[in-house]
């Protein structure tokens, strides 16, 4: 597989530097793709530069993980707004080992190929430089002009921000530089790779590497994904879409998948999954024929989830999707936990009623009117009831002298009232 070839067919290349493809063609080529330690999960705005590592992978060259624990203290400036909070070290292990995890879904870290992927972090080689030898060895290379004319220094420098730019800010492409000269010196790492913002650190990495060792090294750069009307990628009314089931469900994950426009379905598909040409060809002209269907929107969410959070996560967050549209039953609804239950069920009305009141049972008809207010009134309550039309937590109430307990409790707080086909009311315990 022609790497480059196949990224640009992807969509996945915003620059590459001269030189670039005819390096990956010739030899194994190490390349590294550096990931802030902000967090203790990776969020989807990280998959781009992760798939860009799994597909060099596949290519047959060698992956390297850079965490940027040395980096992370200091907060990058590319295209940012104001300065970033700083870490501590034993955050940033943490941090590290958990994205690891996470990494090792779409890496092989393990096995004994020749270009098995590594994971690094500056802070390793960082740590014991002091800042004398830092401006003395590798500060010497560099000129201030040459750092000023980066764009994301520009654009700090001439925004209205009255707090303009830290000196630790103006140096982090000469600390990114310098990880990429340290790459290149202590593993054979001849190309960098990150999102188009990280042009100017990794020309800088380059252009240390041409100074000190006379070596020549390439940087591509993919686009910064962006929704088709112009929104942040990646980022719901709740924040950021995470990897880490606990931050994000996975089916919450699958949903923030199957909502995409068709526009985006179609480069999406292309950037997050490793579906062949062929196949994808076929699938987007079947979904261009019929794009009611989804037919797009459904692959992606299939194969991202599943990558993400395995094959049972996916099928459950499908079973979890169909409970809106009548089809779902008793036993998904127990198998839900308390973040993925009102995630489905967000927006719907809900009662506070008390536990008391279900310890020793309760009349149905009392608990939809009196105890509730899902219903206005008995009378409507029972009427609905004759006619079919309620369900607790989707079993149909057959009878109005039904008598509801705590053992209706899901996750021990909810019970869910359902009048009609779509209409929907969630009772909350409060304890």
């Amino acid at each position: 597989m022609n790497f480059v070839e196949e990224l640009k067919w992807r969509g996945m290349i915003h620059d590459a530097m001269p030189g670039a493809d005819e390096q990956l063609q010739k030899e194994m080529t190490t390349a590294y793709v550096g990931i802030d330690p902000t967090a203790d999960s990776l969020h989807i705005g990280h998959l781009v530069g992760v798939m860009m590592l799994k597909h060099l992978q596949a290519a047959g060259h060698k992956p390297l993980v850079l965490v940027g624990g040395a980096t992370g203290m200091i907060g990058d400036p590319s295209m940012k707004s104001a300065e970033r909070n700083l870490l501590n070290e034993t955050t940033l292990r943490h941090n590290q080992s958990c994205l690891k995890i996470q990494l090792a879904r779409f890496l092989d870290f393990d096995s004994d190929i020749p270009n098995k992927a590594e994971m690094v972090n500056n802070y390793d080689w960082m740590k014991d430089f002091t800042f004398l030898d830092f401006i003395r060895d590798i500060g010497k290379h560099i000129t201030v002009n040459y750092m000023m004319s980066k764009d994301s220094v520009k654009k700090r420098l001439s925004s209205e921000s009255r707090d303009g730019l830290s000196f630790t800010e103006f140096t982090y492409q000469l600390v990114q530089g310098y990880d990429f000269m340290h790459l290149y010196n202590a593993k054979g790492c001849k190309l960098q790779m990150g999102g188009s913002d990280q042009w100017g650190n990794i020309t800088t990495g380059t252009e240390l590497i041409r100074r000190v060792y006379g070596g020549e090294a390439f940087g591509i750069t993919c686009p910064l994904i962006t929704k088709a009307d112009g929104g942040k990628f990646g980022k719901t009314e709740s924040g950021n879409v995470w990897l880490d089931a606990e931050r994000t469900s996975p089916y919450q994950f699958y949903q923030f998948w199957l909502n995409t426009s068709d526009g985006d379905a179609e480069r999406y598909i292309k950037i997050f999954t490793l579906i062949p040409h062929s196949e994808l060809t076929a699938l987007i002209e079947k979904h261009r024929e019929t794009p009611h269907e989804r037919i797009l929107q459904k692959r992606l969410a299939e194969y991202v989830t599943v990558m993400v959070h395995g094959r049972e996560a996916y099928d459950f967050a499908v079973e979890a999707s169909q409970i809106l549209f009548g089809k779902g039953v008793t036993a998904t609804l127990r198998k839900m936990n308390e973040k993925t239950l009102l995630s489905v069920f967000e927006g719907v009305s809900t009662f506070d009623i008390p536990l008391d009141a279900l310890k020793n049972g309760v009349n149905v008809i009392d608990l939809l009117s009196d105890v509730s207010g899902v219903f206005p009134s008995k009378g409507e309550a029972r009427r609905t009831i004759a006619g079919g039309g309620v369900s607790i937590n989707k079993e149909k109430v057959e009878s109005a002298d039904e008598v509801v307990t705590d053992a209706a409790l899901l996750n021990g707080k909810y019970i869910l009232v359902q009048k009609g086909k779509k209409n929907y009311s969630l009772l909350k315990v409060e304890n």
